[in-house]
């Protein structure tokens, strides 16, 4: 009775955790660069007082163990945007946020502030080799596959090439990367990932998500099932205990 009630009671919680991943992976399904994400369950004996650290062989239940991230290529699509890039294969953009950490990104749509920073749409910086790359103004703006920004200007000596900074490029090992609640990823330890030089970008293109929605969508058919016969289990269970109560009471 104890394992049906706790098993059908924690595993109908971890499917609505799982559910809840599966909506947010739906609605970032056209999120440039957005990696789908995974709750996973696993079963776990209840422990008792610490005092008799023994497991209850009769009571297990399901905890949400982990989150698995999908780190698969999107498709690229071309936008021919001047400041659009995507990242070829394996890497990531690295950007700089307002504490001075670093935090990751595969979606390279680009933009000027008003001072000529490079940043992300919501106003991030983009790292470049030295800080925060600002673009000047009148110039016609080059991004090459390493990510190195050269400019030329739209007036007087045209045939004047400047570089003004190269975005950094970096390719930590997938088990190193967390997300955050902004949806960016940070490495675990918290230190900044070294430059790479083996990533390369491509500009006036940018990464779509790569979550597949014909899944997403089995996926969430799946749990809603997976839910009503969890909840059906503990019905299942009370209806049990109230017919054992009646067998064991004193007539």
């Amino acid at each position: 009775m104890d394992r049906l009630l706790y098993t059908a009671m924690t595993g109908a919680s971890g499917t609505l955790s799982r559910q809840a991943a599966v909506s947010h992976n739906l609605a970032n399904v056209t999120t440039q660069g957005y990696r789908a994400e995974e709750h996973r369950l696993r079963a776990v004996q209840v422990q008792t007082h610490n005092r008799n650290p023994a497991a209850l062989p009769t009571r297990a239940f399901a905890v949400d163990a982990s989150t698995h991230n999908d780190f698969s290529e999107g498709a690229l699509m071309y936008t021919g945007g001047l400041y659009d890039v995507a990242v070829k294969g394996k890497g990531w953009i690295a950007l700089v946020l307002p504490d001075g950490t670093e935090a990751y990104t595969r979606n390279g749509g680009f933009e000027t502030s008003e001072n000529g920073i490079l940043q992300t749409h919501t106003g991030i910086p983009v790292q470049g080799d030295g800080g925060p790359i600002t673009i000047p103004p009148n110039v016609r703006v080059t991004i090459e596959r390493d990510g190195t920004i050269s400019t030329v200007p739209e007036t007087g000596a045209q045939n004047a090439v400047n570089v003004v900074g190269r975005i950094k490029l970096v390719d930590p090992p997938d088990a190193d990367l967390l997300r955050g609640q902004d949806g960016l990823f940070r490495l675990a330890s918290g230190e900044p990932a070294e430059q790479s030089n083996t990533v390369k970008i491509a500009a006036g293109y940018l990464e779509n998500s790569n979550v597949n929605p014909v899944e997403q969508m089995v996926s969430m058919i799946s749990l809603a099932r997976q839910f009503e016969m969890q909840m059906r289990m503990i019905t299942t269970a009370e209806a049990n205990d109230r017919a054992a109560t009646q067998v064991l009471a004193p007539r």
